[in-house]
């Protein structure tokens, strides 16, 4: 098992006294990891109860069972030698996993059983961001953001299959397990509908009331998507036609989305508001929401852990803005060091 080399002053903060009015939704725990660099999504492995943490160049593999003491045990153990970490897609049935690096236009390929890397797989494309695995078609689809295309790469054979073009900017994608991915696209406001074994665009559709889509969550069964959009809404979707079902409020700045299939839950992420917005599906046509749980200001990525229903968030504090300049007219605030915190929100039994 690799170990990892950085020191991860992991400590159990007390619980948010904060909680969404009537609800029981709140911050559980704050578990404060520290380190350098910055961050993007989260995946969870849920029959091994890992949680990947993307960290810039590494990834952080956490021990979700061991997480409420926070003993340097619950550190399973760190990929590193990545670059401009985005995404990990796992895939089980594989017992493969599947990183996207954005500054090193390449995909690592890994073991999720040992973390040690198999295979850097080079896309040909720029900035691959959000990826997925599609086990319909035992394919990783890595969607390039600065190419508007999507690589595609064989799970089994870690090969690079080709391209597909796609009418904007790539966001995050989502895979319906039975010959559908679906992708935002962000610059458009649309969805992509993707055939992972031609690997061409069947259908584009408008996303109505929504600007700049980003995260995206599927109900498989009811045939629903949900994408979260910058101007603080939640654009419900039918997966088989692409008609508009409904346009739910949530907060600013959302950049991930989760369906919570068992207890027909869907959740927003929202870094800007510093909230949770947490969504029930009363029917497939009705949708109500149920708290906007404060989180953190900059909690903008989530995984969803099936098991416990909780939702485990990325988080830092950051210091001042640079100037800006022509290299980079908008630059980002650094990380303030030590800052970097992993925020459990639940709701017990899950109203």
């Amino acid at each position: 098992m690799q170990r990892s080399a950085l020191v991860l002053s992991a400590m159990l903060m007390p619980a948010c006294a904060f909680a969404a009015a009537g609800s029981g939704w709140q911050v559980q725990h704050r578990y404060t990891l520290g380190g350098e660099g910055g961050w993007d999504y989260l995946a969870l492995d849920q029959p091994a109860q890992h949680l990947y943490v993307s960290r810039s160049d590494r990834v952080i593999v956490l021990d979700v069972t061991r997480m409420p003491s926070m003993a340097k045990s619950s550190v399973v153990g760190v990929i590193n030698g990545l670059s401009g970490v985005h995404g990990i897609a796992l895939a089980d049935d594989l017992h493969k996993g599947f990183i996207s690096n954005g500054r090193g236009n390449a995909v690592t390929v890994f073991d999720p059983a040992t973390l040690k890397v198999e295979k850097t797989v080079a896309v040909n494309a720029r900035d691959p961001d959000g990826i997925v695995y599609d086990p319909y078609s035992k394919r990783v689809f890595a969607f390039d953001g600065d190419s508007d295309n999507a690589s595609v790469i064989d799970a089994r054979s870690d090969k690079l299959l080709g391209h597909i073009a796609l009418p904007g900017d790539p966001e995050f994608p989502v895979s319906d397990g039975h010959g559908h991915v679906f992708d935002n696209i962000e610059s458009k406001n649309e969805l992509a509908v993707i055939d992972p074994v031609s690997m061409k665009v069947t259908a584009v559709w408008p996303l109505k009331d929504c600007r700049s889509p980003s995260g995206l969550a599927i109900d498989v069964a009811h045939h629903r998507l949900f994408s979260v959009c910058q101007n603080g809404i939640m654009a419900v979707t039918d997966s088989e036609n692409g008609k508009a079902v409904a346009s739910v409020p949530i907060g600013r700045g959302p950049d991930a989305a989760r369906f919570d299939a068992q207890r027909q839950l869907v959740f927003s992420s929202n870094g800007r508001s510093g909230t949770l917005t947490v969504v029930r599906e009363e029917t497939p046509d009705h949708f109500v929401v149920v708290a906007n749980v404060p989180t953190q200001k900059s909690a903008r990525t989530m995984a969803l852990d099936e098991r416990s229903g909780d939702i485990f968030l990325s988080a830092a504090e950051f210091g001042a803005r640079p100037a800006p300049t022509k290299a980079d007219p908008h630059p980002r605030p650094s990380v303030k060091p030590g800052s970097f915190t992993i925020l459990e929100v639940g709701a017990g039994a899950h109203g």
